[in-house]
């Protein structure tokens, strides 16, 4: 039987584990960006060390718009985008993407009660839909647009306006530096003073003003960082500057006089009808005006000059996220070892804990039908964070760790797997509820438990921080028990963790878990 004590030297400190080789990148590739106006797919195919796009797909869906002050999407609007969702599924099945992502974005951030149509669009696409915080949203159109557009010497800026919300970001070739995610788009300012499709220039000066007081508060920081370039992303930009060329051929860029010559025309038009240019589509038309406000007041408090209109956005961002988890460039790894160093984490004590889990998850993962890799990944993640909450207190730590988790902004995590981050920290030592961990979404709602008593036995007899290996252990697993074998005489030799291990059979029994405990070799 496999021990704890493989993953172990002999010697005096454990090394760390050995890293597994990369996993080889998938032939196609594919993003779903369920946008608050529009949802996008992109497929590529990964060809010679590029990212090939080979389809795309967009419907405008306004899902924003279905999401009501209580928070609960409107059933027609539900409709729609499950529909929706169930075209792109058809098409992924179709083109045999071998990896797919799919994110929410500021609509279904907003909404309550969305565990059922989140379940129904999973079951339409095929696929998980993962909703990621607007921070890591503006992480994720960054990486689009650097990775979509010329390289350039100095920094640059790039604005995102979608349904929902703002994303403002300055950057230094691939490296993200100045992120910001507001709270207004294109839909709720054009619902709020152009409901009706009346434009008039009091109406267009009094939407200015709401996007100008959301602006206020980040402009400070972004004109101190700087930056040589701006780009504008997704479709809104992108609409705005092709209104602008077609009302001026002359222009190439996105100024401050062609908004002024857009919003010049939507006034004398006098309503969103009667917005007859080209690259104001029909479907476009009704939220048209909101976005322009935005964008005029992000180049006058920003003092913008000239933006291009950049062909990357969050779905490519995706893309080259994906293709990062296989090339050993996860985020989220370096998300991990950011904290560990901001909370001034044990890393030797988290490397004993997390080799011994490892070990631990590799005994049962069969029986408890653990083979998803989030599984690995998760137990690994909270091993090595498990102990950030002394940063704040000793008193209820793990406590101060699970809050730090589920709050803090995460690059590279989406919040239901920032969330189940924060529930198996939350619960690694003393008594834990089930509550909590019912809230999680599917497989993890059941699955988390297992994981849990995994991490809360590795740091349980790790308690004593001793660079010493542990001996082989035997882990015999059953749905809702673990028996845990030790070999003779190590209990009688060590009372702490004895006595430790029976507390421990208590609180878990509490929760509906039964642990036994053995000493010696199976008679």
């Amino acid at each position: 039987m496999a021990s704890a004590a493989a993953t172990h030297s002999r010697s005096a400190e454990p090394k760390p584990a050995a890293r597994s080789a990369p996993r080889p990148v998938p032939d196609v590739l594919a993003a779903v960006d369920l946008g608050s106006n529009s949802f996008h797919m992109v497929v590529a195919r990964y060809s010679h060390g590029q990212l090939v796009i080979i389809d795309r797909l967009r419907e405008m869906v306004r899902l924003a718009a279905g999401v009501a002050e209580n928070g609960r999407i409107d059933k027609d609007v539900a409709a729609r985008a499950l529909a929706c969702l169930e075209r792109f599924g058809q098409r992924l099945r179709d083109m045999h993407a071998d990896s797919v992502r799919c994110v929410g974005t500021n609509a279904l951030r907003l909404a309550h009660r969305k565990q059922a149509f989140l379940e129904r669009a999973r079951e339409a696409l095929g696929h998980p839909i993962e909703i990621i915080a607007g921070m890591e949203e503006a992480r994720l159109i960054y990486a689009g647009v650097a990775h979509t557009m010329p390289s350039e010497p100095g920094r640059r800026l790039v604005v995102d306006i979608g349904g929902g919300s703002t994303e403002m970001i300055i950057g230094d070739g691939l490296t993200p530096l100045e992120l910001e995610s507001l709270q207004m788009g294109c839909v709720p300012l054009s619902e709020r003073f152009f409901r009706d499709g009346k434009i008039s220039a009091k109406r267009m000066e009094r939407a200015r003003l709401a996007a100008r007081m959301e602006l206020e508060p980040v402009v400070a920081a972004f004109l101190r960082r700087g930056w040589e370039h701006s780009a504008g992303s997704s479709g809104t930009v992108r609409a705005i500057g092709e209104a602008i060329r077609t009302l001026d051929p002359q222009a190439i860029t996105i100024t401050a006089q062609g908004l002024q010559r857009a919003i010049d025309y939507c006034v004398e038009a006098g309503h969103t009808r009667e917005l007859n240019l080209e690259p104001i589509t029909e479907d476009r038309r009704p939220v048209f005006p909101g976005g322009l406000a935005i964008l005029a007041e992000v180049f006058s408090m920003l003092e913008v000059k000239e933006m291009q209109i950049a062909e990357g956005a969050m779905r490519e961002g995706l893309l080259y996220d994906m293709l990062g988890r296989y090339k050993r460039e996860d985020a989220r790894e370096r998300t991990v070892r950011a904290m560990q160093q901001r909370y001034h984490v044990d890393t030797g004590q988290a490397e004993r804990v997390e080799a011994t889990v490892r070990e631990f998850l590799e005994q049962t993962r069969d029986t408890w039908k653990l083979e998803e890799p989030l599984a690995h990944l998760a137990l690994k993640w909270a091993a090595r964070l498990h102990e950030i909450g002394l940063d704040v207190s000793h008193s209820g730590y793990h406590r101060h760790g699970a809050y730090l988790l589920e709050n803090a902004d995460m690059p590279g995590f989406p919040r239901e797997e920032q969330r189940l981050l924060a529930r198996l920290v939350g619960a690694h030592r003393r008594k834990f509820t089930l509550d909590r961990i019912e809230e999680l979404v599917p497989p993890w709602d059941r699955s988390a438990v297992q994981l849990i008593v995994l991490l809360r036995l590795a740091v349980l007899l790790h308690r004593g921080r001793s660079p010493t290996a542990l001996p082989p252990l035997e882990l015999s697993a059953t749905p809702k028990s673990l028996e845990v074998r030790f070999p003779a005489r190590w209990l009688k030799e060590h009372p702490l963790s004895a006595a430790d291990l029976q507390q421990e059979v208590d609180y878990l029994r509490m929760s509906g878990f039964r642990l036994r405990v053995f000493s010696g070799t199976r008679g």
